[in-house]
């Protein structure tokens, strides 16, 4: 009985994990790069989380899947309230751009919203995660360290089972 339980559940959140990507999927394609406008994009996605406003007049909302999906988007729009791109930021790549010294505002413009934020007081640090991968019963994770200043100290992986 148990093992069938954990077996649905394993199925159940991969079947959820799959279709928030096929929503995704199905809504990023309404969307077009040079000629979408914001209220469209807004229409289409929603508010998104939060702003940032860049020199050249552009700004980049923020479209967070987490905690539960394993993406987040950043979504440009140009001075000229048309879409410019859709980037998923939650890769390899951009992982591999985190370094020691970075600040808050500086991993969450590069990642988006992480899906927890834990702080550890005997190790007076806070990490934040993001989701990166759901696979045979396991959810993994990439973590960023800050320290007390709110500055990067370190990166970490982990996995967490599920079941």
């Amino acid at each position: 009985m148990f093992k069938s339980v954990v077996s649905a559940g394993i199925i159940l959140g991969a079947l959820l994990v799959g279709a928030l990507a096929g929503c995704d999927a199905e809504l990023l394609g309404r969307l077009r790069p040079g000629s979408s406008t914001a209220s469209e994009v807004k229409a289409v996605l929603g508010q998104p989380t939060l702003e940032w406003r860049e020199a050249d007049g552009s700004r980049v909302w923020e479209y967070p899947r987490t905690p539960q999906g394993i993406v987040n988007y950043l979504v440009v729009i140009g001075p000229d309230d048309v879409l410019r791109e859709i980037q998923q930021v939650l890769t390899e790549e951009n992982f591999a751009r985190v370094s020691v010294g970075m600040s808050r505002d500086q991993v969450r413009r590069l990642l988006g919203r992480p899906a927890h934020e834990t702080y550890f007081p005997l190790k007076r640090e806070t990490i934040w995660d993001w989701k990166t991968k759901v696979d045979s019963g396991m959810e993994w994770y990439f973590n960023v360290h800050f320290g007390t200043d709110g500055r990067v100290t370190g990166t970490s992986t982990n996995y967490v089972p599920k079941g």
